[in-house]
């Protein structure tokens, strides 16, 4: 699978359908993946690590997450569980990973709380307590940073992101270049070749 492909609005391999099962905080998923969206194949291994390694929400927390680049949902489908509370924005440019997290969601029971949009479609004055991503660095240096400056600002005062990225892939360029545009960066985690960074605004 090419980033092309997963990255595409419209991808143009044939969507078919299986399924992946993994365990994150100690419960079992099941979800519907399809051909042309990122890593149909299995868990991507720095999902993995994100979701292992990441402080994930408890079930007090309320608020409104953000899944940016959601894939088949993952990510959002444990955030929208492990929080009951919170409300979830799950994104992608991709229309075939954005139905099949729609069909997850729902699979979870979760629709009501899991808002699946692309991104030019989510409200200009929606902020967020906290940001997921495993973010798509095949697209290039370029695209990676601009999608981050996009949405990174849009986190709420006091509010978290949470970025997995591969170290052979840019991790460290991308842990100083986020320093270098006022952010609090802190490596909280490295596993399998991927960095986890907490994500803040400095404060004074």
């Amino acid at each position: 699978m090419t980033a092309d492909h997963y990255f595409s609005a419209e991808p143009a391999a044939p969507g078919k359908r299986s399924r992946i099962e993994f365990t994150a905080a100690g419960r079992a998923y099941d979800l519907v993946v399809a051909a042309g969206v990122f890593s149909a194949g299995r868990l991507d291994p720095g999902t993995a690590v994100l979701l292992r390694k990441a402080g994930l929400p408890t079930a007090a927390a309320g608020g409104t997450f953000l899944d940016l680049g959601c894939g088949y949902g993952p990510i959002a489908c444990v955030l929208a569980t492990e929080a009951p509370a919170a409300t979830v924005w799950a994104i992608d440019v991709n229309a075939r990973a954005r139905d099949l997290t729609v069909e997850n969601a729902a699979a979870l029971g979760l629709a009501g709380r899991v808002h699946v949009a692309a991104p030019d479609d989510v409200p200009g004055d929606v902020a967020f307590d906290e940001i997921w991503s495993n973010p798509p660095t095949h697209v290039g240096k370029a695209e990676l940073r601009a999608l981050l400056e996009r949405w990174l600002p849009r986190l709420k005062p006091g509010g978290v992101g949470w970025l997995v990225i591969n170290r052979n892939l840019g991790g460290d360029s991308l842990h100083t270049w986020l320093t270098s545009l006022g952010w609090d960066v802190t490596r909280t985690a490295s596993q399998r070749g991927f960095r986890v960074l907490r994500v803040t605004r400095k404060t004074d």
